[in-house]
């Protein structure tokens, strides 16, 4: 029997940059498809799910589905408009060829929604295109063996955990381990792959190219039909709905949770130790995502992640620190153990690749600020909250009170100790502030003495340990000289006018210290360590703050130049990872539900101060 084809002697690097990624889900799931149309990243049958193809933490052991030009050949990679559809065009000298790769989305009453199908059609537009394909799955992030049987026209992968299905229209070789192909299209002509994880409930079946064409169709038409919801008219409208798209496919429909992004051990410096796993639910970054996303409309995946907070997440619940832990699985579960993998690489090398975060655990004061400033909105733009909701802020904001001076690990989630961060108050100050608001807005009953003195005692703390008189700042934590980018939020919470002195020099100041060509760093480690070794890139959502307050400045004209040179950071498909590097490369998880909602709220704000 032939060899297995492309098995560690393709041409090219063993890693594609992490930009060059597109990303395709159905909800529960993704899948990362490099520009040279390989599938490197897939969890099944959930974003926290154990991967099956991992080659982009392990380019030998993490597995992969490659499916491409046999020839050279140039590549582009797009969006079907409007979609999550994502197109991968190979261009020959014989001819012009491109797979569709997408996921279908299917209702929740359906047992298909068990089925998690992959399905890559692949279509020559000109001329004749050879291509061929390798679909190598690793199971439970390459440590389970497996095995491959046919049955009748289709391929079972088999796993102790897991089981995949293979369909093709085209003949597929193996080897009881990997199967591949290699055929040739002429124009007009197509062939479909799908992949389709097996369970009790779910019965193979094949993809003919009629059923491929119906699936195509039907999941164009549910991507448009959601983002027709979009009030959005501005400028930037393709940004903006880029990034309204990417939010929506982090989101694990069952639920209503949103997670930080759908990856895990991305290195935020290579050869550094700075991996984390992103696959779970952020308190702060889901709020914040409800944010962005009631700005332009979509107020059901709202509604969704207030079902999720009043379903899952309940005061009294969590770690022994407060009423809410910092994170929690898409299903609601507290327990997210770390560990590392020791069998992975990780990309370009860069070990340790981790699962489960420790962070779960930290006391991070500033996620209540961001949860009942996204409930206070959500009773403003969508619909009022229940009295079982207000009994639960209250109960949160009645923490908030006796807590709030702590020292905590912070919003950076350090791990060098605790510290009296800025930023932790500030948040402290937005959560008893925005409760003020919505119990006198509806009437509701509040201990609205005891929440006033809290607030107004926040406030003076703030004011008079925070600000730094040496450098004209307010600083990361009390009585400090480090700067630190968080506070970009002070004006955006409206704690601070965006033009008081005290802030225009803490204005200045940050973009002296921390500010590259419209990049922002979060802090400097060197300055202020974080228990970490090594340094990291620029961080992408303080970039966008740092945009928002320059508008609300009134230096507007600064903040466009500042917002368009973000724009060209983005990926060909305008996705954002993490950080970004210093020759521009995209470094972290990727894609990331912070940098994408914080472009949101800046172009719309920015769009607004321009008229």
């Amino acid at each position: 029997m032939a060899a297995t084809p492309f098995a560690g002697d393709a041409p090219g690097p063993r890693y594609l940059p992490i930009a060059e990624h597109g990303l395709i889900g159905d909800l529960r799931s993704v899948a990362l498809v490099g520009t040279n149309g390989t599938i490197d990243w897939y969890c099944c049958p959930s974003f926290d799910s154990p991967s099956v193809f991992a080659a982009i933490l392990d380019a030998e052991r993490g597995g992969r589905f490659e499916l491409a030009a046999a020839v050279p050949a140039r590549t582009k990679q797009f969006y079907f408009p409007d979609t999550n559809v994502l197109i991968t065009r190979f261009f020959t000298e014989e001819g012009v060829g491109e797979v569709q790769d997408f996921m279908p989305v299917c209702c929740d009453s359906s047992l298909e929604v068990s089925r998690h199908r992959v399905i890559r059609r692949v279509v020559c537009v000109r001329g004749t295109v050879p291509f061929r394909a390798l679909i190598a799955p690793r199971f439970n992030y390459g440590a389970d063996p497996h095995t491959l049987s046919p049955v009748d026209d289709m391929l079972f992968f088999e796993s102790p955990h897991r089981s995949l299905a293979l369909t093709s229209t085209v003949t597929v070789e193996h080897d009881g381990r990997d199967a591949w192909a290699d055929f040739k299209l002429t124009e007009g002509e197509t062939a479909v792959f799908a992949l389709d994880q097996l369970g009790e409930q779910v019965m193979p079946r094949g993809c003919a190219h009629r059923e491929a064409e119906q699936e195509f169709n039907s999941t164009v038409a549910y991507w448009r039909r959601w983002l027709h919801q979009s009030r959005y008219r501005g400028r930037w409208r393709e940004m903006v709905h880029r990034s309204a798209l990417t939010l929506k496919l982090l989101t694990y429909a069952p639920t209503g949770a949103i997670i930080a992004a759908p990856t895990t051990s991305l290195p935020e410096q290579l050869g550094g130790e700075r991996n984390w796993d992103y696959r779970y639910v952020w308190v702060r970054d889901a709020a914040f995502a409800v944010y962005a996303l009631l700005r332009l409309g979509f107020s059901g995946e709202a509604a969704a992640f207030m079902k999720f907070l009043t379903t899952h997440i309940s005061p009294g619940d969590g770690a022994a620190s407060g009423p809410l832990q910092v994170m929690y699985g898409i299903d609601g579960r507290a327990d997210l153990p770390e560990r590392d993998l020791p069998h992975l690489e990780g990309h370009l090398g860069s070990a340790p690749v981790r699962v489960g975060n420790a962070a779960a655990g930290q006391l991070q004061l500033d996620i209540y600020g961001a949860l009942i400033d996204s409930i206070y909105l959500y009773d403003k733009w969508a619909q009022p909250i229940s009295s079982g909701q207000w009994d639960d802020v209250c109960q949160l904001v009645d923490w908030v009170c006796d807590h709030w001076d702590q020292p905590d690990e912070g919003v950076w989630e350090t791990r060098g100790g605790r510290k009296t961060f800025l930023y932790s108050r500030l948040m402290c100050w937005v959560a008893i502030e925005r409760a003020i608001r919505l119990a006198t807005h509806r009437g509701l009953p509040a201990d609205h003495r005891r929440w006033r003195q809290a607030r107004d005692t926040i406030y003076r703390r703030i004011m008079d340990h925070g600000w730094s008189e040496r450098r004209g700042a307010f600083v990361q934590y009390e009585h400090a000289d480090v700067l630190d980018a968080s506070v970009l939020m002070m004006p955006l919470a409206k704690f601070i006018a965006p033009t008081d002195p005290k802030w225009l020099s803490t204005l200045d100041a940050l973009t002296e210290d921390l500010v590259s060509d419209s990049l922002v760093y979060r802090y400097d480690p060197q300055a202020s360590p974080d228990g970490l070794r090594g340094d990291e890139g620029t961080f992408s959502i303080c970039s966008f703050w740092y945009v928002e307050a320059l508008v609300r400045a009134g230096r507007v004209d600064e903040a466009r130049l500042a917002f368009e040179k973000m724009l060209t950071y983005a990926n060909h498909l305008g996705l954002y990872a993490e950080e970004i590097g210093r020759t521009g490369e995209q470094q972290g998880n990727f894609p990331q539900a912070f940098t994408h909602l914080s472009l949101i709220s800046a172009a719309f704000n920015l769009d607004r101060a321009l008229g």
